[in-house]
């Protein structure tokens, strides 16, 4: 089985990580490299996502953002707006390494 929809981070203290991962939907598969990014604007992003363009090019596409749940505890949100995806990040059901992170899709509201 291969892993799809994830991100694997370099260390568990994410808001300081660097990942590699894979986005893949029923039209394409994306290789993706996240970057930590420093703001002092609180509704900035906490990495930026970047791919390959089709001649190899590192092109940013979209970001990571920190959030709190109604609960007070900190979940990530990724969103690459060009392709309208949107997703949660989570572990994946039966394991427990917090530095891989499954892509959790989810549609946008309107």
């Amino acid at each position: 089985m291969t892993t799809t929809n994830f991100i694997q981070f370099d260390t568990d203290d994410l808001d300081a990580a660097k990942g590699n991962g894979l986005i893949s939907t029923i039209d394409r598969d994306l290789d993706i490299h996240v970057v930590p990014f420093d703001s002092s604007n609180d509704k900035a992003p906490t990495h930026r996502v970047y791919a390959k363009s089709p001649r190899g090019y590192d092109i940013e596409v979209g970001g990571i953002w920190k959030k709190t749940s109604e609960a007070k505890k900190p979940y990530y949100t990724l969103s690459i707006k060009r392709l309208g995806f949107n997703a949660n990040l989570g572990r994946y059901p039966g394991q427990d390494d917090p530095t891989l992170q499954a892509i959790i899709e989810w549609d946008p509201r309107d």
